[in-house]
């Protein structure tokens, strides 16, 4: 056994972000120093950091990269009593000897025993296999050090022309970044509308956002290769033709980091991230996981799903590290939540969209109400759009997507409150929220489309 150097009880984390330092910090309140051994092995640089604010670190709204970590290693080792171990790879679990191998920044190669063993390897990036895609100036948004790298690249070369591939969250970020760094940006998109996640319509209303915006949407265009001489990135070639680029960010999604998971014999779920209970529990005694590296229930279609997202990530990294500490937590799954904005764009969803909704086999009704977000007196009262679908019969929710301007995306928070107490639509409509001219109208646009919806039982 991976006992410590004390006698203590053992716990090796993999990957010091989210899900890895919060399961971490969690069992430490559970247990001391002298009686667990906590060991945080981190393939990058940095610990405890917000991903999410990567674009608008590169857009420089984030001055510094600092702002971004909420703890350093240095912080772990003196107020937790927590080893971290930073640009420090594991490269192969053994669970018949309970160690993992580690591979360092400096060649060197060394074992790590273990007790307990918290896999926290979060997501990988999709990157296309296409002709260039590897050259210089082609740039993801994975990890702090991406982000540092890119923001480095803009304001040393101060690119003119900047090129997105992929319309989801992250390549709407990054447009608007680049937008704001005053580049001329094509986003490129291999479907009709940019984020997916959406129904189309709603996607769409996005898609006329963009361009009033400026920014060059270039939809159905599959990227075919990478211009670059002299290894650097010069164009991006498409079915449609070639534009050109000084800079290069891939948007692609991501796909859960399971793979030293499955190469050790523990359970991979349908969607690739590792299968793990309620409790945050692998297939293998004494290994747990959490965050973008496994795969959770999703509430309202009651399957398997892989969301890489950092609110998922800091509770079943929490859940998990009550359980290894000797509590007791459960992680109760998610309903798909999400918000982004683009310059002054919204936009939000929860719970599932038409094609989901059809494949969980639900029979639904859906309605789309267009409002504002103040009273329409009230000055800086703007455009917004409501969808919501409904289980037919039962008028239960069971999805919502909301675009509109500064203002309306936190409406989404209301749509997953009633998702997450499976309230119906007529539940909703009598629902008590907040009215005042500054904030809505006063049927709020939510209420307005549950009530329409509610009608059509």
């Amino acid at each position: 056994m991976g006992r410590g150097s004390n006698g203590q009880s053992r716990l090796v984390v993999i990957g010091g972000d989210a899900a890895g330092m919060s399961a971490a910090s969690q069992a430490r309140r559970h247990k001391s120093s002298a009686e667990l051994e906590i060991l945080a092995l981190e393939a990058g640089e940095h610990t405890s950091y917000s991903a999410c604010g990567i674009p608008y670190f590169v857009a420089a709204t984030v001055p510094e990269a600092q702002d971004l970590v909420v703890r350093d290693p240095a912080t772990f080792a003196h107020r937790h009593h927590i080893e971290v171990r930073t640009r420090c790879e594991v490269t192969k679990i053994d669970l018949d000897r309970r160690v993992v191998r580690t591979a360092h920044a400096d060649g060197s190669a060394g074992e790590e025993p273990f007790d307990q063993l918290m896999l926290a390897t979060g997501a990988l990036p999709r990157r296309p296999d296409l002709p260039g895609a590897d050259a210089e100036g082609v740039f993801g948004v994975q990890t702090l050090t991406d982000g540092i790298e890119l923001r480095a690249e803009i304001e040393e070369r101060a690119p003119r022309r900047a090129v997105v591939v992929g319309g989801g969250y992250i390549g709407l970020e990054m447009a608007e970044a680049f937008l704001q760094r005053g580049m001329v940006v094509d986003l490129i998109e291999a479907l009709p509308e940019p984020m997916s996640t959406l129904d189309p319509d709603m996607g769409g209303l996005v898609r006329e956002a963009l361009r009033e915006m400026g920014v060059n949407f270039h939809p159905n265009t599959p990227v075919t290769g990478f211009e670059a001489p002299e290894g650097r990135v010069r164009a991006v070639h498409t079915a449609g033709g070639g534009h050109e680029a000084d800079i290069v960010v891939l948007g692609l999604g991501t796909r859960p980091n399971s793979d030293l998971a499955r190469a050790a014999g523990i359970a991979i779920g349908p969607t690739g991230g590792v299968a793990v209970d309620a409790r945050m529990r692998t297939s293998a005694p004494g290994v747990w996981a959490a965050g973008d590296c496994v795969e959770t229930f999703h509430r309202v279609s009651r399957a398997p799903v892989a969301i890489a997202l950092g609110t998922h990530a800091n509770k079943q990294g929490r859940v998990a590290g009550d359980n290894i500490g000797g509590g007791y937590a459960r992680f109760p799954g998610v309903v798909g939540t999400a918000l982004t904005k683009v310059c002054g764009l919204e936009v939000a969803r929860t719970g599932l969209n038409e094609a989901q909704a059809h494949r969980a086999a639900y029979m639904f009704d859906t309605v789309t109400v267009e409002s504002s977000t103040r009273a329409g007196y009230y000055p800086g009262a703007g455009a917004i759009t409501v969808k919501l679908l409904a289980e037919r019969g039962s008028g239960r929710l069971l999805g919502g997507q909301i675009v509109g301007c500064e203002n309306a995306g936190k409406r989404i928070d209301v749509l997953a409150t009633a998702l997450w107490n499976e309230m119906t639509v007529a539940d909703m409509a009598g629902m008590d929220l907040g009215y005042a001219p500054p904030f809505a109208p006063v049927w709020d646009p939510v209420l307005i489309a549950a009530r329409k919806l509610a009608e059509r039982r």
